[in-house]
């Protein structure tokens, strides 16, 4: 299918960009390919196979919940560079 590059500066007005010739030129074909591949997509026999989200079957990868205790405070301070009572002291890093 050939996108005209009319159709290309409407969606690139309705995108709020702005695009010179060569690059109309360009997105227009590129376009057209795109389109052209999905045109070849629809012709592919589907009937009686299960619509999927995912090529492979994927299985929960979370863990289980599983209550711990949890880390002793002096122990978990204790290599920290700069700490203040029960506190990391950490460098600021949002400018100012």
């Amino acid at each position: 299918m050939k996108i005209t590059k009319d159709k290309v500066i409407h969606v690139a007005n309705l995108a709020r960009l702005e695009l010179d010739k060569a690059s109309m030129e360009t997105f227009a074909n590129q376009i057209g390919r795109v389109i052209d591949y999905i045109g070849l997509l629809n012709t592919v026999k589907t009937e009686g196979v299960k619509p999927t989200t995912h090529a492979i079957f994927l299985t929960n990868a979370f863990r289980e919940d599983e209550e711990k205790n949890h880390l002793n405070l002096k122990k978990t301070l204790s290599n920290a560079p700069e700490k203040e009572e029960e506190h990391f002291i950490v460098p600021k890093i949002i400018g100012g």
